[in-house]
């Protein structure tokens, strides 16, 4: 039996945020319009994040750690301020995953400035298992800032600082009544049906067999992540789900007039082979290999693919036990599309179909 938590705060968002903006594609956003918010740093700061976050992603275990107080986002900063500059990397790094002797190495690290050869493989096998990196050279980037220890702490909050001064202060206010309406229209939700339909309703069509299975599961709202989800381990039999609460209608950046989902179906439907990928699909579950040795494709460029179908809200997601992933047809997300494009069409006459 599955112990349902819930947890809220601006903290989440802010490191949403951030990593959103510096991967703008993964979200559907214009790549333009993200570096234009991050132009609004300093640029000495805007270089210390965009090089955090090539090795950096949302840090889910710290966070969720924060006492209750601190899970706002100057809260969360005053904690890491709190911390020795040479330990707020590794805070933010360290995760239940890690075996000990990754801890130690890192500690090691943190108190000594180096460790030995083996530490250093110790810790990128620890790394790259939890974290997943993107980046060709995340490691290398890495364990340079690790290197430099009370350096990059001291750069580090003070670019995260700079970050909340010159963009996340003023989004907080518009996004904390959406954080509250998010996490209480979940804990109704919650009340009517049972867990992976809960989860499957929150993450917009993933399954996670992992998270059905832990014994506690916790639940964040998040303003940023729509239409995506972040989650992951954060205790030894905790597991975290932050799950986007922005409605459909609307868009990050400003000056949109195309309700998001209803741009990101249509350009998923646009595209030659992401309608291939839909017809075989409709035949049964599939996963990435097995399309592309169907569309005689590489694997990356059908996982590429996919991607888009998942955020456009095309496709259901079962993600098993061992990480594999099995990609579904969302019938009813076709459904909607359709609808959704004559509601846009003929506003006055065909209200809005519900997501």
């Amino acid at each position: 039996m599955t112990t349902l938590l819930w947890e809220s705060g601006s903290a989440y968002d802010f490191f949403v945020a951030l990593y959103v903006l510096h991967h703008p594609g993964d979200f559907g956003l214009r790549p333009t319009w993200a570096a234009g918010m991050r132009s609004r740093l300093p640029a000495a700061q805007r270089a210390d994040l965009e090089r955090a976050q090539a090795f950096l992603g949302v840090p889910l275990p710290w966070l969720h750690a924060l006492p209750p107080e601190a899970k706002e986002t100057a809260g969360a900063l005053d904690a890491l301020a709190a911390l020795p500059p040479a330990t707020r990397l590794p805070a933010l790094l360290t995760h239940p995953q890690w075996p000990p002797e990754a801890r130690q190495a890192l500690d090691d690290l943190a108190r000594r400035g180096q460790i030995t050869p083996a530490g250093w493989e110790i810790l990128r096998q620890a790394y790259e298992h939890v974290w997943h990196p993107r980046h060709p050279q995340a490691f290398t980037l890495l364990a340079e800032a690790l290197s430099a220890g009370e350096a990059f702490g001291t750069a580090l909050l003070d670019a995260l600082r700079a970050f909340y001064q010159a963009f996340f202060h003023e989004e907080e206010t518009h996004l904390r009544p959406w954080l509250a309406r998010g996490l209480a229209d979940a804990q109704a939700l919650a009340t009517r049906t049972d867990l992976p339909t809960l989860l499957e309703t929150l993450s917009g069509g993933v399954r996670f067999e992992v998270l059905e299975e832990a014994p506690e599961v916790v639940l964040v709202p998040s303003y940023w992540s729509t239409p995506l989800v972040f989650y992951g381990q954060v205790t030894p039999t905790r597991w975290l789900m932050v799950f986007g609460c922005r409605p459909p209608s609307q868009a990050l950046a400003s000056g949109e007039n195309l309700p998001p989902t209803l741009l990101h179906r249509l350009k998923a439907l646009a595209d030659p082979t992401r309608l291939r990928i839909l017809r075989y699909l409709a035949q049964g579950p599939q996963t990435p290999s097995s399309l592309a040795r169907q569309l005689r494709l590489r694997p990356p460029t059908v996982v590429h693919h996919l991607q888009a179908l998942r955020l456009a809200g095309l496709v259901h997601i079962t993600i098993t036990r061992a990480g594999e992933r099995r990609y579904a047809l969302r019938r009813e997300a076709i459904t909607a599309a359709c609808a959704d494009l004559e509601s846009f069409l003929h506003p006055d006459s065909h209200p809005s179909s519900p997501e």
